[in-house]
Formats: structure tokens, sequence, C-alpha cells
């Protein structure tokens, strides 16, 4: 008990010090409990972009961990202050949890297409709850569904003939199939070929391509989740669209 008095005395950089020194478990214990913040802090910040795959608390499990391992790893001599080594770490342990789902799931058109006549069939009950029960699937697989989806429209042929740096007046194409056929057929051509050159992007791409325009974060939110400099982002979102570009016109 006094022992443990002693530990709540000492400073985190006291504490990290002596666990170098002495590797206790009880020095371990409590710098993990101090260090907690970090992660649900993080959790908070990133929530969307894992909501769709992975619960909070998954998350704060995983990052506890991660704060274990950081402890054993960190180098104060290699490293900036721990606070910023464990938040890097948290951060590209949430992208990776999130890599491991399949970002584009396989028969993503069809479940497109389910969804929407979910829809229709729901009516104004279609609720995220009854068109997932209605699909036969949980709402966590369902709300990515919906992103992909979103992501789909907003990257239409019309944003990749406009300026990389003009989203804001992207416009998405009409889903009247009934009105305008020959349109629906192309934009439903397009989408594959989308889903495809969406695939080939380097995962960070991806990663700001889905935070850009499905989370709908700007630079400066995304620059933060991920670690990096604001003028890294818009050079990655950049490097992203011109890849996609680049994809679309071999095909077009």
């Amino acid at each position: 008990m006094a022992q443990a008095e002693k530990l709540k005395d000492k400073t985190n950089k006291e504490l990290l010090v002596l666990y170098r020194e002495s590797k206790r478990l009880e020095v371990k214990q409590e710098l993990v409990m101090r260090y907690l913040y970090i992660v649900k802090t993080i959790a908070a910040q990133m929530r969307g972009v894992y909501a769709g795959s992975l619960q909070t608390e998954d998350i704060i499990n995983e990052g506890v961990i991660a704060i274990m391992k950081g402890i054993d790893r960190y180098d104060p001599k290699r490293d900036n202050k721990f606070e910023t080594f464990i938040s890097r770490r948290i951060r590209g342990m949430i992208i990776d949890l999130v890599r491991k789902n399949d970002w584009m799931p396989r028969d993503f058109r069809k479940q497109v297409r389910l969804m929407e006549e979910a829809r229709g069939t729901l009516g104004n009950e279609a609720t995220e709850e009854a068109i997932a029960e209605h699909m036969g699937m949980d709402v966590k697989k369902y709300r990515k569904l919906q992103s992909m989806s979103v992501i789909m429209n907003v990257l239409s042929l019309d944003m990749l003939s406009d300026d990389e740096d003009e989203h804001q007046s992207l416009q998405v194409s009409s889903r009247d199939i009934d009105s305008q056929p020959e349109k629906a057929f192309l934009q439903e051509e397009s989408r594959q070929l989308l889903a495809e050159a969406v695939k080939s992007l380097k995962e960070k791409e991806q990663m700001v391509i889905s935070l850009y325009y499905v989370e709908e974060l700007n630079m400066g939110q995304i620059a933060e989740i991920l670690g990096v400099s604001e003028p890294r982002i818009s050079q990655i979102h950049s490097n992203a669209i011109r890849r996609l570009k680049a994809y679309m016109s071999n095909y077009v």
C-alpha cells in the first residue's frame, strides 16, 4: 500500500525512468492508468474512422495493450515525449484495425442494390436498424456499406474531370434510372471502375479519401488523426485524386 502511494507521488517522467530500470509490473500498471486518457481521447477523435466496424470499447482495450507495449519500447533518447510517441502508436493501431476489415465488400454492388430496394420497401420506416434487419445483416455492416455507397457517389466522373481542389461543387448524378437509362448505365459502369480505382490506391491515400469525402473531415482534422502535417494531408489527397484520374483515363 505504502509502495503504491509512493508511485502516485512520482511524475510520469520519473515513473518511465523507474520502469526502465526496474521493469516492475506495478510501475507499468500505474503508467497505463495515467495514460489511459490518451486512448479515450483518440478513440473519440477517430470514431468516424472505425464506427462502421468496431466499438469504442474494442478500441480502448486495444489501446491499453498498445500503451503497455509502448512503455516497453519507448526510448527517450530516440523518441519524442512519451505522450507524442504513444499517440502516434494508438492512431496507427486504430488504422491497422480498420484495414483488417475489407475496405470494399466483395459483393458491394449487389448489396447496394438490395439496400436501395429495402429503403423503397420500408418507406418511412427505413431506419438503419430496419434496413439492416431487412437485409439480414447487423447494423455495423450496414453502416459500412452505406459509407462505401456514399464515396462511390461522391467520386463520380464529374469529380474526376473537375479541378481536384474544388470538390465542394461536386454534384451526384441522378439515381432515376427510368428517366435516364443511358446515363444510369454509364454511371453504374463508372462506379464499378471507381471501386477498382480506389482499391488500387495506397492505404494512406484510401484513408484520406474516405475521411475527406465520406466522413467530411477537413484537412486539419485528418492531419490530427493521422499524426502528420496539414500540407502532407493535402499532398496525399492530391496524389490520390491524380492516381484516380490516371486509372480512369485508361478506360474512359
